[in-house]
């Protein structure tokens, strides 16, 4: 799904090097998990193999539904995005794979970064790859990266 214009997945400003978890989720974030309920329970959905990715204003709304909604996804793949370092201990033990581009100006670097040194720092099994000489579209590399997708659909919900 894409964001309705004028509006974001995580009510954050990703221009800064830091940002807190906003209080409630944003109007566009409910709404996508409610879609997402509703296709889990009406659609024929696996719930034990819904996957998060998202880039840019996504990747930070990936960030902001991992933390929001501990349990609910099988893994996620957050791109050039940032998140709040003080909620991964709700998603420690979720596969992740991190990605961003070296020269980024619009998303700094460091967003993805402290997060992947917070789930670290709790003993998650995080991935992160940071392409060096890429700017902001870190995710055409990623997303034509067939290896994403074998470590992808290979994860499954952990049981709780």
């Amino acid at each position: 799904p894409q964001c309705p214009k004028e509006k974001k997945w995580s009510e954050v400003d990703w221009s800064k090097e830091s940002s807190a978890l906003p209080e409630s989720a944003s109007d566009s974030m409910q709404s996508i998990k409610e879609l997402l309920d509703e296709m889990i329970e009406n659609a024929g959905v696996d719930n034990d193999r819904v996957y998060i990715t998202g880039l840019s204003m996504g990747g930070y709304g990936t960030w902001d539904a991992i933390a929001r909604y501990p349990g609910f996804f099988a893994a996620a793949v957050p791109i050039c995005g940032g998140g709040d370092p003080k909620t991964v201990d709700r998603f420690r033990k979720l596969p992740i794979w991190c990605f961003h581009g070296g020269k980024d100006t619009v998303v700094k670097p460091i967003r993805s970064q402290e997060m992947i040194d917070a789930l670290k720092a709790v003993g998650s099994d995080v991935r992160y790859t940071e392409y060096p000489e890429a700017g902001h579209d870190s995710w055409s590399m990623t997303y034509s990266n067939p290896e994403l997708y074998e470590w992808l659909f290979s994860k499954r919900r952990a049981s709780e």
